[in-house]
């Protein structure tokens, strides 16, 4: 299976070990992945701003890069919810993108639908809170949400349960906004940050240790809050965890 590694930009520039944690689990899964140099910003801040005549380019360039490969694999809910839902408004009717769309996936989709594994060697001991970004859950569908009358499941929580160690912990409002939407924490600063701050206090009351997530922007913004008061917490993306990296 020819597999591309497609790395969103704050993950490439301040969290590079959370592509390589992917590129491991792939990789360990018997996926032959590839990561192509040419690859650029997807286009989110610029369309979640308005700016879709910028966006515009990035998505064309996105669809002709990633378009040979059998799957495109994405460490982010967020930007694999804008290639996929989002796209269609910029490249319109474009036969490249229709044959591309269903071939993109976040990590937890791929392992769970694609690959559909059973069993993870990993070990990782420590108490676990899972943040649900808002893209995976109410865009690309990866658990259920509370304000749906559906059976109780999560893609990631399945996978997090086949890691030896990892204790999960049970949180108040499993399916709450972290507060950072983006330029939405610039523009709101306050508003980001009392509601940032409101998931951290749910995974502190249920004793976690670690807060993983599919996104690494609402880690980002869950750290920054951490780190500034100083609370006995750690941030980490959900491909460390399920590659074993140390606490």
């Amino acid at each position: 299976m020819r597999v591309a590694l497609f790395v969103p930009c704050y993950v490439d520039q301040f969290y590079p070990d959370v592509a390589m944690a992917t590129l491991e689990l792939l990789e360990s899964l018997g996926c032959e992945v590839e990561f192509p140099e040419a690859q650029t910003c997807c286009g989110q801040p610029m369309a979640n701003t308005g700016c879709l005549d910028d966006a515009k380019p990035l998505a064309r360039r996105f669809v002709e890069i990633f378009g040979g490969y059998d799957h495109v694999v994405c460490p982010s809910g967020s930007c694999t919810s804008m290639v996929t839902h989002h796209y269609q408004e910029l490249v319109g009717c474009d036969a490249a993108y229709q044959q591309l769309q269903s071939k993109v996936h976040e990590l937890t989709e791929f392992l769970v639908d694609v690959l559909k594994i059973e069993s993870l060697p990993a070990q990782f001991k420590a108490r676990v809170g899972l943040h649900n970004s808002c893209h995976g859950l109410r865009e690309l569908r990866l658990g259920s949400s509370s304000e749906r009358m559906l059976p109780k499941f999560s893609k990631a929580e399945s996978l997090l349960n086949m890691v030896e160690g990892v204790e999960l912990i049970e949180l108040e409002r499993k399916d709450e906004c972290c507060g950072f939407g983006g330029t939405f924490a610039v523009s709101e600063e306050a508003v980001s940050c009392m509601m940032g701050d409101d998931r951290i206090h749910d995974h502190l009351k249920g004793g976690a240790e670690v807060i993983t997530a599919g996104d690494m922007s609402c880690l980002m913004h869950l750290e920054g809050l951490i780190t500034r008061q100083k609370l006995p917490l750690r941030v980490m993306h959900i491909a460390q965890i399920l590659v074993g990296r140390p606490v």
